[in-house]
């Protein structure tokens, strides 16, 4: 059974998250874990910005949020009945990649499941810090979710990539398992600054890419621009994709797409979710 973790803060952008997850793994025996965490302040320096005693804890904040944790549970219950799936309940009051480290780990989950905030166009606007930290600090494969996504198909899927890295098995067959549960094809896009020839080792890694998808449909695609998370973004839209993959593996190259250097968070703008595998 799959173990899936759901934070949430209660928004709609949280809630859309949720109800994407449950429809894109209708199919799949899974164990969903919703949690709200109580998140600690921190003041400029980094130090915590106040202590709260366990009975301030018990009865005041995390009593609150197990009350609008069950007001969630019941809002889960007028969804279709889905009798593969199981939902479990948590709130937690501490730092927020420190407390779902720890309970990854606890639960053995698989892959966690975030909502953010999308833009249209090519305009530029931070999404959540907490699902870029999420990304950054926390070693599990991640769904992040626009708040303007909505579940229908997944009939192509783009795995942007530099070609510089070769990847684990793992991540090889995680990515395998998305298209074979959802029977997409896969389309691996490369951009290039300024049209140059693929080095001997980049045509090594594309060639085993096409090799370990060979049994299902996969397409290679080289785009020229000067700017990666333009570029990536208007092949999402041409070719009209459904979902992106990205490797955590490669961080520079993630950030290139998913950062920009004036901006300390991550800036994201497109609508297609985007699942970003850690090793």
């Amino acid at each position: 059974m799959k173990n899936i973790l759901i934070p949430t803060d209660f928004s709609d952008n949280a809630w859309n998250a949720l109800v994407y997850g449950i429809s894109f793994y209708q199919k799949t025996h899974c164990n969903f874990h919703i949690v709200h965490v109580n998140a600690i302040n921190t003041t400029a320096s980094g130090e915590a910005a106040m202590y709260v005693s366990p009975e301030i804890l018990e009865t005041s904040i995390l009593a609150e949020s197990r009350e609008q944790l069950k007001a969630l549970s019941k809002k889960i219950e007028q969804l279709p009945l889905n009798v593969k799936h199981e939902f479990h309940f948590k709130a937690i009051y501490g730092f927020l990649t420190d407390q779902l480290k720890d309970f990854v780990k606890e639960k053995s989950i698989g892959l966690i499941i975030m909502g953010t905030k999308g833009a249209s166009g090519l305009q530029s606007v931070a999404m959540g810090s907490n699902t870029g930290n999420v990304i950054t600090k926390v070693p599990c494969t991640l769904l992040a979710v626009p708040e303007d996504a909505t579940y229908d198909k997944v009939e192509e899927v783009g795995f942007p990539s530099d070609l510089n890295l070769s990847y684990d098995v793992r991540i090889l067959d995680t990515i395998k398992d998305i298209i074979l549960l959802k029977k997409s094809a896969l389309r691996l896009l490369y951009v290039s600054s300024k049209g140059e020839e693929l080095s001997a080792n980049q045509l090594k890694i594309k060639n085993l890419f096409l090799d370990y998808y060979k049994e299902m449909e996969c397409t290679f695609h080289e785009v020229t621009g000067k700017h990666i998370d333009e570029s990536v973004q208007c092949f999402t839209e041409s070719r009209n994709l459904d979902m992106l993959i990205m490797v955590a593996k490669n961080l520079n190259f993630l950030e290139r797409i998913l950062f920009r250097p004036t901006v300390e968070k991550i800036s994201y703008h497109t609508k297609v979710p985007f699942l970003v595998i850690h090793e």
